[in-house]
């Protein structure tokens, strides 16, 4: 399955394709190689009709190669692809959202310091690094969307708050209930409410283990920023940044995880119980 990274890549390719294209500089050149052709056909002997298109189409092909091999611009775009992929606006709760946006600016600075790396091994295995945070500040965002339905749940925190107090009130009911076959009906529906607070709770304490990994998440994006900005060529012969690597796909392997127990209970989309 391919990974975040490397779809946004194809589509910050074929949009660096479309700035190439378009470009105002190819649009002068263009109109340059004309106009000279119509006005100005042979300014020295010997020089071929198709002279000037001939130029023109060398000026834009040097235009269009100087644009996709732009390191600069290709970041740009996969950064601001990324911005509205992983869009912090939408998540409603303030401190999620926050959080969604301290991820993201985590990563565009790590892609900032990659490009500013010479071309090489190490710029080699620090872009081979940058795949993986971005699959792990995808896995961010959609923790973020999960808990950002399930604090929104009106339904879910009238249930937390109802279902002890009924479930309290049945089984006092049911030791002064003398008729047995209401004592049988009332079992069932005793059973109903235990299974369905005990679903309310295991939700519940997943999604306190969800936000505490989110914020020990960002705080470990923190110190891989960090080993970013100090890695260097040495570090290539050491196994830094294999250590590096292995440490990231961890966090992005956990909260890989998380994000699917999650999605076992909960629909955030509908905003429901599994």
């Amino acid at each position: 399955m391919p990974s975040t990274r490397s779809q946004l890549q194809k589509e910050a390719q074929s949009l660096l394709l479309q700035y190439a294209f378009f470009r105002w500089e190819n649009a002068v050149v263009i109109a340059g190689a004309l106009l000279l052709t119509v006005l100005y056909r042979r300014p020295i002997p010997g020089w071929p009709a198709w002279g000037w298109l001939l130029l023109g189409a060398i000026g834009v092909a040097v235009i269009l190669y100087s644009s996709l091999t732009d390191a600069d611009a290709n970041a740009k775009i996969l950064v601001d692809l990324m911005q509205q992929e992983f869009n912090a606006k939408a998540i409603r709760d303030e401190k999620l959202r926050q959080d969604v946006e301290k991820g993201m600016e985590y990563q565009r600075r790590i892609e900032e310091q990659i490009q500013s790396q010479r071309p090489g091994i190490l710029r080699d295995r620090l872009e081979d690094t940058a795949g993986q945070l971005t699959d792990w500040v995808a896995n961010i965002f959609a923790l973020a969307k999960r808990l950002d339905a399930y604090k929104q749940d009106s339904l879910l925190a009238r249930e937390r708050a109802a279902v002890p107090k009924e479930l309290e009130t049945m089984e006092a009911q049911l030791k002064l209930e003398g008729n047995e076959q209401i004592r049988g009906q009332m079992t069932q529906v005793v059973a109903g409410k235990r299974a369905q607070l005990e679903a309310l709770q295991a939700l519940h304490n997943r999604m306190h283990q969800a936000q505490l990994q989110m914020d020990q998440s960002l705080t470990a994006l923190a110190t891989v920023y960090s080993q970013v900005r100090l890695v260097d060529a040495q570090d290539i012969a050491s196994g830094q940044t294999e250590r590096l690597r292995a440490d990231i796909q961890e966090q992005v392997n956990r909260l890989n995880d998380l994000v699917a127990s999650i999605n076992d209970v909960y629909n955030y989309q509908t905003e429901g119980l599994g």
